[in-house]
């Protein structure tokens, strides 16, 4: 993705030179082919250098430099030509950004949209089933399964757009700073006019704060970290809800893709889950580096760029596959056991909560011990305590504990 931002900047670049009247045309048009052509993909064999090189990318621009000379012919000089107007200070930072930008904008959005869609499917499907609430992984008062799904919805809904709000940021990019911001042999209108040849927005709020850090970058890795998170918290509440057949929760039937043991026959696993689970670990591994790699600017330039720029289009890359994959290989396909789910609510000695407004918080306490202890219902021992039909048939709706204080 760096590479082909760098040929798409080299070839906006050579045509407003040419404007300025800084580059001969003919010259001008040859190097802006055969950036269009590196931008395209053409070229991608003739890209060598690896990921972790000179801090600033400097390989890879000279590398670009170098491949796009050579596409425009002769007399085409690398350095006095291709790059005109540009330092690797500020040009490969810049095609960082916009590519991030970019590979979040078409890929990892549209990825999260469609995982939060398929999620309120199924809350909206699910809006009456009624199951035991849980808090420290301990019964507690009813909800229904479409709030937790809702709820599941928002939050990937919210992460889509805390990623969405960095990359106004993060496409503010640091061209025309050349060395070190100050601007030096570049013409004063270059960096407006090549941002608005690529179709840009505006311009940075200081060229020196957008030269010397990326924190623009660690602000957009920190967003796909919190997705990161989500997708953790709702991929172990599947497992769970989904573990048994016999011996777990058994509230959710995931769809089966293979073959869960090599040795026990008919085992079902929670792949996909799984899938998510290493993924957003592998993400949040990502941040830690990208973190670092932020606090290494010193006076006017960051020299991590490379590598932040490889954590960062992993994490896009994988987070934007492990969504779709959630979407269309897991949530699709669920299906509620809604049996197990009404007798986990009805079995949940937490319904007790509901009677607190009748007969006190202390004799709800002693209904909820005897309960338990006796494995009988709240309603039976209730009943046995003095708590009228009436009372409990109003109290202990579970539809209507789940629907709470309305509003």
């Amino acid at each position: 993705p760096v590479v082909r931002w760098l040929g798409r900047i080299k070839a906006a670049a050579a045509r407003v030179n040419a404007e300025l009247g800084l580059l001969d045309e003919d010259i001008a048009e040859r190097v802006a082919r055969a950036g269009d052509e590196v931008a395209s993909g053409e070229h991608d064999d003739q890209f060598p250098i690896d990921v972790f090189q000179t801090g600033s990318g400097t390989s890879s621009n000279m590398n670009a430099n170098e491949v796009i000379a050579n596409l425009a012919g002769e007399g085409v000089h690398p350095n006095d030509h291709v790059n005109m107007g540009q330092s690797s200070n500020d040009v490969f930072p810049s095609a960082v950004h916009l590519a991030a930008v970019d590979a979040v904008q078409s890929d990892l959005l549209p990825a999260l949209e469609r995982l939060a869609g398929a999620f309120q499917v199924k809350a909206d499907q699910w809006a009456d089933v009624v199951k035991a609430g849980r808090t420290h992984m301990m019964d507690a008062v009813p909800v229904t399964l479409g709030q937790e799904f809702g709820g599941y919805a928002a939050q990937i809904t919210l992460g889509r757009d805390r990623v969405r709000d960095a990359l106004g940021r993060a496409a503010q990019i640091p061209l025309g700073g050349t060395a070190t911001g100050t601007g030096l042999n570049t013409h004063p209108e270059f960096a407006e006019r090549v941002r608005r040849q690529l179709g840009l927005g505006e311009a940075p709020l200081d060229r020196f704060e957008a030269q010397a850090n990326r924190d623009a970058l660690v602000e957009l890795h920190g967003a796909l970290k919190v997705v990161a998170v989500s997708l953790t918290k709702i991929a172990n509440d599947l497992v769970l809800m989904g573990s048994g057949p016999r011996t777990g929760l058994v509230e959710l039937q995931l769809p089966e893709l293979q073959k869960g043991s090599s040795i026990m026959p008919g085992k079902v696993n929670p792949v996909i889950p799984e899938v998510v689970l290493q993924v957003a670990a592998q993400v949040i591994g990502n941040d830690t580096a990208v973190t670092v790699a932020g606090t290494q600017g010193a006076f006017e330039l960051n020299v991590r760029v490379p590598m932040m720029a490889r954590n960062v289009f992993e994490s896009i890359r994988i987070l934007s596959a492990a969504s779709r994959m959630l979407a269309e290989k897991c949530v699709d396909g669920l299906e509620a056991n809604e049996e197990t789910l009404r007798r986990h609510a009805e079995s949940t000695p937490a319904i007790a909560t509901a009677l607190n407004p009748h007969i006190g918080y202390d004799r709800g306490t002693e209904i909820v011990q005897e309960a338990t202890a006796s494995r009988r219902t709240i309603r039976e021992v209730a009943l046995e305590k003095g708590v009228d039909e009436e009372t409990l048939d109003r109290a202990l709706d579970l539809r209507a504990m789940a629907r709470g204080t309305k509003t």
